[in-house]
C-alpha cells in the first residue's frame, strides 16, 4: 500500500472559530506534500491532529490504512511520525548525541548505566546517513540554524519515522543550507518517508514538493500535482482573490537624501557608505551573517559603532541612544517582531501607542479614551484582521503582528523606515497588503531601508539595491540594472571565509 497518511473528514472546532472544516487529503510513501494557505488557515491545526497533541471533533487519520486511536505526541512518535517545527526541539547545552538519543537512551547490561559507546556508533551512522560532518560529542549550542535542523532530522531517522512534518525550514538558513536541506529530503524520499511541507516561500515549493493542498479558513480549497498549478493560480487559491501585482511599488519622486551613513564600522560591518533619499525603497541584499542585521541596529542605537558617522537629514545621530533615534525620525521593523518588536502579552492597543505615549498623556494623565480613539483609526487604515484592539499580540497572525508593528512607527511619525526581513513568516496576502502599507509611506515622502533575504521582494520592491558580504557593501546598482544572478554573484564572490 503506498498510502501513508489519510485525513478523512476532520473537523476541528474552537470557541468562536472553525479551525478545521471537514477537511480530507492524503499523503503516500516518498512523497513531499506541500501544504500552502494564510496564517489562520488550519494548516498547523491539522498537523498537531496529526501528532496527537490536537484531538478531533470528527473525522480520522489513518497510518496505512489503520485508524490511528487514541492519539498522542508519544504514539504519534511510536507509529514513526515526527515534527520538525519552525523553533528547534533541542537541548542547546546537551551534545549533538545525547539530543538524538533524547527520551529513548540505549541501557548497558545493569540497565541502570548508558551505553554510551552503542549509542555513539549509532549517531554517526545516522549523521552519515545525512552526510553530516559533525562531532556527536559537540554541543548543539555550537552549531548553526541550519546544521541544527539536519540533527532534528537525523534524531527523526533514529526513531525511523515513516512520516516526518516540516514547518517552515527554510524561513532561518542560508543559501547554501537550504540546498543541503533539499538534498536530505531527497534521501528521505528515496527510503520512502512521506512529508509534509509547510511553507510560505511559494518559489522553493517546485523545488522540493511533489503535491500541494491548499487549505483557507479551516477548508480545503484544492489538492494537485504542483506542476499542475501556476504560481499565480496557487496565490488565487491561497488568498482568496485575484492578486494581479503581489509588488505594488512603483518609482516616486525622489527627495532629499534623509538617510546618509559615512564610512561607518562597528561589530559586524566595516567601512559602510549608504544613502536613502526620501520616496523611495531601498534594498539591503547578501547571505545571513553578512552585516545586514548589525547594521541597521547600529542605525536606529541599539548597537554601537566605532567609526565614521550616521547622519539623518544632515544631523547626526546619537550613538547608542534608541529614544533620541526615534526622536530624529527612525524606526526600526526588527527581523524578529515577537521578541523585538512586541509585547506579546499586552493588547493591540498598548503596543500601537507605546511610541506616542507622551502625545497622549499629557500632565501625567491617563487619556485611554484617546488611546483608543488613535488606536482604531490606524487598525482600520491597516486592515488588522481583530474583534478588538484588547486583543493581546500573541494570539495574532505573523502578519497582522507586523502590521501592529508597523502601525506603531507610523503613530510617530517618523521620516525613516528600517523594515528588516518584512515578510517573513508572512502568508502571501499579508504579504501584498505590507508591500503596499510600504509604498504609501514612501508615496508620502518617507525613506524605506529594507533588508531581505528574498530577492523577488528585493527585485519587486526596490529603488535601487546595496548587496552586503562579510561586512561590506561590494556592490550597489539601480533596480533597472538588477537580477538575481547579478545580486547573488556579488554576494557569493566575496563571501570568503565568513
Amino acid at each position: 500500500m503506498n498510502t501513508l497518511i489519510e485525513f478523512r473528514n476532520i473537523t476541528k472546532k474552537f470557541p468562536g472559530v472553525t479551525a478545521l472544516n471537514n477537511v480530507s487529503l492524503s499523503l503516500v510513501r516518498g512523497e513531499v506534500h506541500v501544504l500552502l494557505g494564510e496564517n489562520g488557515a488550519g494548516k498547523s491545526t491539522l498537523m498537531k491532529v496529526l501528532s496527537g497533541a490536537i484531538t478531533p471533533d470528527m473525522g480520522e487519520v489513518l497510518l496505512e490504512g489503520q485508524p490511528i486511536i487514541n492519539n498522542s505526541p508519544i504514539k504519534a512518535q511510536d507509529l514513526g511520525i515526527s515534527m520538525i517545527y519552525q523553533e528547534l526541539n533541542l537541548i542547546p547545552e546537551l551534545s549533538v548525541m545525547e539530543n538524538i538519543f533524547l527520551g529513548s537512551e540505549e541501557k548497558g547490561k545493569s540497565n541502570f548505566l548508558l551505553n554510551k559507546k552503542r549509542m555513539y556508533k549509532k549517531t554517526v551512522e545516522h549523521l552519515s546517513e545525512l552526510n553530516l560532518k559533525v562531532d556527536p560529542r559537540i554541543p548543539i549550542k555550537e552549531l548553526g540554524a541550519g546544521t541544527q535542523q539536519m540533527i532534528e532530522i537525523a534524531k527523526a531517522i533514529s526513531k525511523d519515522s515513516k512520516v516526518l512534518v516540516l514547518d517552515e525550514p527554510t524561513s532561518s538558513l542560508t543559501d547554501s543550507e537550504i540546498v543541503e536541506l533539499f538534498r536530505i529530503i531527497k534521501v528521505l524520499k528515496n527510503r520512502g518517508v512521506g512529508m509534509f511541507y509547510i511553507s510560505h516561500r511559494l518559489e522553493e515549493i517546485s523545488e522540493v514538493g511533489d503535491s500541494v493542498s491548499i487549505l483557507r479558513d479551516g477548508e480545503k480549497i484544492s489538492s494537485n500535482k504542483i506542476s499542475d498549478l501556476t504560481m499565480d493560480e496557487m496565490i488565487e487559491q491561497i488568498a482568496g482573490r485575484k492578486i494581479t501585482n503581489l509588488f505594488p511599488h512603483t518609482r516616486k519622486k525622489r527627495g532629499q537624501c534623509v538617510l546618509d551613513v559615512k564610512n561607518c564600522s562597528g561589530d559586524g560591518f566595516t567601512d559602510i557608505n549608504l544613502q536613502v533619499f526620501s520616496g523611495e525603497i531601498v534594498g539591503l541584499s547578501g547571505l545571513v551573517g553578512a552585516g545586514r542585521t548589525e547594521l541597521a541596529r547600529a542605525i536606529f542605537g541599539i548597537d554601537d559603532y566605532y567609526h565614521g558617522e550616521i547622519l539623518v537629514e544632515g544631523k547626526k545621530v546619537v550613538k547608542k541612544n534608541t529614544r533620541k533615534a526615534v526622536r530624529q525620525g527612525i524606526g526600526l521593523v526588527p527581523e524578529d517582531r515577537k521578541e523585538q518588536g512586541l509585547s506579546l502579552q499586552k493588547s493591540i492597543r498598548e503596543n500601537s501607542v507605546v511610541s506616542v505615549l507622551k502625545k497622549i498623556h499629557q500632565k501625567g494623565f491617563i487619556n485611554v479614551g484617546r488611546e483608543k480613539k488613535i488606536c482604531h483609526e490606524y487598525v482600520r487604515n491597516l486592515s488588522i484582521a481583530t474583534p478588538s484592539i484588547e486583543k493581546l499580540t500573541g494570539f495574532l497572525s505573523g502578519g497582522t503582528q507586523q502590521k501592529v508593528v508597523i502601525s506603531k512607527w507610523l503613530m510617530a511619525g517618523l521620516k525613516l523606515f528600517i523594515f528588516d526581513e518584512p515578510t517573513r513568516g508572512i502568508d502571501v496576502g499579508a504579504k501584498s497588503e505590507i508591500y503596499s502599507i510600504m509604498d504609501g509611506l514612501v508615496e508620502q515622502g518617507a525613506a524605506i531601508l529594507m533588508i531581505s533575504s528574498d530577492l523577488p521582494e528585493i527585485l519587486g520592491m526596490s529603488d535601487r539595491v546595496y548587496v552586503m558580504s562579510s561586512g561590506n557593501i561590494k556592490g550597489t546598482m539601480d533596480i533597472e540594472d538588477a537580477d538575481q544572478t547579478k545580486i547573488l554573484q556579488i554576494a557569493y564572490s566575496h563571501k570568503g571565509g565568513n
